[in-house]
């Protein structure tokens, strides 16, 4: 992960037809709405194939069907676990994470036990995040620890990255996007800061433009987890929730 944190600002400084193909490699093209249809995750593959996105992030339910439809790519798989709520027992976490990456998810993106982050209990947020960090390293994917910032303190938000290094997970992440509030440029400089440049750092929730992505970016991002991924690239405005 080190490689993509040292290249954290790579799009920060360069014009806006640099910096949106550049970006292109940083998302997540994303589809998390619960009703998506087989024709619509098919429809993000080809979009990321076309677009040179860095992954395509769906529910478990899709792994195998996007990883047949990206093979040849380029483009990593990657499915959510404990998502959204992250009020999923540890072991069944795991058990879920396993079974995403043998379906052929390169990354999993969990959404940790976030009644364990308000209560400031780190013991329980390592054990949570390490139980999914082995099920998913055994596999020789990597995990990104979605910490949900919006219902967390800035104290809050440190605990669970400081939780997430413990791990040994890959990344942290900022947000599901369905629990209100989603990235903001505080937020991932916070984040950067206690995880230092060892992790990546992923933005996602609200991320609908070139502006906002390239903003995550020179706050310390290496990763944008976004549905509006093409609007972004064009530097057009997208209007997607996540």
């Amino acid at each position: 992960m080190s490689n993509e944190a040292n290249t954290a600002t790579d799009a920060a400084g360069t014009d806006n037809q640099g910096a949106a193909g550049n970006i292109a490699s940083y998302i997540d093209h994303t589809l998390l709405k619960p009703e998506a249809s087989e024709a619509e995750v098919l429809k993000v593959c080809a979009e990321a194939a076309e677009y040179h996105f860095k992954s395509v992030c769906v529910n478990p339910i899709w792994v195998k069907t996007v990883k047949t439809a990206l093979r040849g790519s380029g483009v990593l798989s990657c499915s959510v676990i404990g998502f959204p709520l992250g009020a999923t027992p540890s072991d069944v976490k795991a058990f879920e994470a396993r079974g995403a990456v043998l379906d052929g998810a390169d990354e999993i993106d969990m959404v940790i036990n976030i009644a364990a982050a308000r209560a400031n209990d780190k013991g329980a947020l390592v054990d949570d995040i390490r139980a999914v960090a082995e099920a998913v390293h055994s596999g020789g994917a990597i995990l990104k620890v979605i910490i949900e910032t919006a219902l967390l303190d800035d104290a809050q938000k440190v605990l669970a990255c400081e939780a997430a290094v413990e791990a040994g997970a890959d990344f942290v992440k900022t947000s599901t996007g369905f629990n209100g509030g989603g990235a903001t440029a505080e937020d991932v400089a916070l984040m950067r800061r206690t995880v230092g440049p060892g992790l990546g750092v992923k933005a996602s929730g609200g991320v609908r433009s070139l502006a906002d992505a390239q903003a995550m970016i020179a706050a310390g991002a290496t990763r944008i987890g976004a549905s509006s991924g093409i609007a972004i690239v064009k530097g057009e405005q997208g209007s997607s929730a996540y």
